[in-house]
């Protein structure tokens, strides 16, 4: 017996077959890169996304970071240049020494490296 497909089957079966296997999700984040991802929204977001402070010059995306050589500033794009930025501020960036403890700033960073929103 030979069974005939209806187009609308033929798209569902492949719409639940793209579900299940083409469409995976990120990897999820470890503890550090949550932690991280956490201290992003609270302390950095507000500026570097959302620019609720309606800043004349939208400060860069830090998501995309790392994907380049040179950070926006024009230094190389490696921890311990985007730690330096962080905790001695430039430019409009205001300092955040003291704000940031030593685990914080490698989750920040651990965080930023994902490249993720």
């Amino acid at each position: 017996m030979i069974l005939q497909s209806s187009p609308s089957i033929l798209l569902l079966t492949a719409g639940i077959a793209l579900t299940f296997t083409g469409c995976r999700s990120a990897e999820p984040l470890t503890p550090q890169q949550a932690e991280g991802k956490h201290l992003y929204e609270g302390r950095c977001a507000h500026c570097h996304r959302d620019n609720d402070l309606a800043l004349k010059k939208v400060p860069p995306d830090l998501h995309a970071v790392f994907s380049s050589a040179k950070l926006p500033s024009g230094a190389a794009a490696t921890d311990a240049d985007v730690r330096q930025v962080v905790l001695a501020g430039k430019g409009m960036m205001p300092s955040f020494n003291g704000r940031f403890d030593e685990e914080q700033m490698s989750a920040l960073l651990a965080y930023l490296h994902t490249g993720l929103r």
